[in-house]
C-alpha cells in the first residue's frame, strides 16, 4: 500500500508545524521520518495515520484520497513509543483487543479471535506470555505485544512513533534486528519516527531527512549517506569535522590551521566538511595541511577506535573525531594530551549559501 503526501500543511495556532510536505513512500517499504525534536515528523505520521488534520493538502492510500477519512476508516496500525498497553487486561487481551472493538458485522468470530492472537504471539516469538500483564513483563516485551496488537486487525501500513526510543541500547538493537525481519518477511508498508540516525540507516529502505516542518532530502541510507545535499544533513547524519574560513591563494584557511584544496573555487569562504573515517593521523604536518591537533579522548569501542581531537591554537569551539583501526592503535598509541596532525583523505566542501557540496579527493581530483 503505498502512500502519496501532496502539499500538506499543517498549523498549531500562528505556528506553521509542517511547510508543503510532498514525499512519496513506496509499497511495501519501511520508510524513517528522521529528524530533531520539533521537526514535524510526529505530527506528519499523525496526519498520515488520521490522528491529526491537515489545513491544505492532501494524503492518498494506493492512490486514494483518504485525507476525509476517519481514523478507524483509514485501516492503519499505530504504535506509540511508550507502548500504551492496557494494564488490567492480559497479553492476549490486550491483542485482541482492537478485533473486539470491531462494529458487530466486521467483527471476526471468538474462534478466529482467539486463533489471530495465538498467531501473533508465535510470530512475536513470546506464546508463553499471553496471561501475564503488562506490568510483569520488560520493555521489549511490551513493545513486541504493541506491534502485535497493531497487527492483529491486518493494517494497510503500520505507523511507528519512536518504537524503541524507550529501550535500553542492547534491546533497543535487538528490537531492530527482529523488525527488520519481520518486515522482510510480510512485507507491509511501514513508517516510522526516529531521532536516531544509526537506527534510521541500519533499519529503513527509504529515509525522509526533515527539519523545522519541511523535508531536506529523500533516499536510500546508503545515498543518503553517500551524497548528503545541504550542511543539514551532513550535520544530522553522524558526527562530522567542520573546517571553516578563507579561501586564498588554493588554500582553506582557520587561523593557523589549513588545508590545500586540490581544485580551484572563486568562493572567497567556505566550509570543508570530513566524517571520522575520511581522516588520517600523522605526526607532522605536510604540504596538504597543517591541522595541529592534541589528543582529548580515545575511545576503543567496536570495530575502530575513536580519537577525539582539540584543535591546538587556532579553534576552541570544535571537537573532532578520528576513527583509527585497531592494529593502527596499536602502533601509534595515541594518549590524552598528545600532538598530532590531521590530513584529510576525502572532504566536502560547501562554498557558498545554497551551493550543495563539491567532493574532494586528496589522493586524486575534485569532482
Amino acid at each position: 500500500m503505498s502512500i502519496q503526501i501532496d502539499g500538506v500543511n499543517k498549523f498549531f495556532g500562528n505556528f506553521q508545524a509542517l511547510h508543503d510536505i510532498d514525499l512519496h513512500i513506496p509499497d511495501g517499504q519501511l520508510t524513517a521520518l528522521l529528524g530533531p525534536s520539533g521537526s514535524g515528523k510526529t505530527t506528519l505520521l499523525r496526519i498520515i495515520a488520521g490522528l491529526e488534520t491537515a489545513e491544505r493538502g492532501r494524503i492518498l492510500f494506493h492512490g486514494e484520497d483518504v485525507s476525509a477519512l476517519h481514523v478507524r476508516d483509514r485501516n492503519v496500525g499505530f504504535v506509540f513509543q511508550h507502548y500504551a498497553l492496557f494494564r488490567h487486561l492480559t497479553v492476549a487481551q490486550n491483542i485482541a483487543f482492537g478485533l473486539e472493538s470491531l462494529p458487530r458485522g466486521k467483527r471476526p468470530s471468538k474462534t478466529e479471535i482467539r486463533e489471530t492472537v495465538e498467531r501473533l504471539l508465535d510470530m512475536i516469538q513470546l506464546p508463553q506470555l499471553a496471561n501475564r500483564y503488562p506490568a510483569q513483563l520488560s520493555g521489549g516485551q511490551k513493545q513486541r505485544i504493541a506491534l502485535a496488537r497493531a497487527l492483529a486487525t491486518k493494517p494497510r501500513i503500520l505507523l511507528l512513533d519512536e518504537p524503541f526510543g524507550a529501550l535500553d541500547a542492547k534491546v533497543r538493537k535487538d528490537l531492530r534486528r527482529w523488525l527488520r525481519s519481520l518486515h522482510d518477511e510480510f512485507h507491509f508498508t511501514s513508517v516510522f519516527v526516529t531521532h536516531d540516525q544509526e537506527e534510521a540507516l541500519e533499519l529503513s529502505d527509504q529515509v525522509v531527512v526533515m527539519s523545522e516542518g519541511r523535508v531536506e532530502q529523500v533516499g536510500e541510507p546508503t545515498q543518503l549517506y553517500a551524497h548528503p545535499r545541504s550542511r543539514f544533513v551532513f550535520d544530522f547524519l553522524g558526527h562530522v569535522n567542520v573546517l571553516e574560513g578563507e579561501v586564498l591563494e588554493g588554500r582553506l584557511s582557520q587561523g593557523s590551521a589549513w588545508i590545500a584544496l586540490p581544485m580551484a573555487t572563486d568562493a572567497r569562504t567556505a566550509q570543508l566538511y570530513l566524517r571520522p573515517h575520511e581522516v588520517r593521523l600523522a605526526d607532522e604536518p605536510t604540504t596538504e595541511a597543517n591541522l595541529p591537533f592534541r589528543v582529548e579522548a580515545v575511545s576503543l569501542i567496536g570495530a575502530e577506535v575513536r580519537v577525539e581531537l582539540k584543535p591546538d591554537g587556532w579553534d576552541s569551539d570544535r571537537i573532532w573525531e578520528v576513527g583509527i583501526s585497531h592494529a593502527e592503535f596499536n602502533q601509534r598509541e595515541p594518549k590524552r594530551g598528545d600532538t598530532c596532525y590531521a590530513l584529510p583523505r576525502v572532504g566536502h566542501l560547501f562554498a557558498g549559501e545554497t551551493a550543495g557540496p563539491v567532493t574532494l579527493d586528496w589522493a586524486g581530483t575534485g569532482r
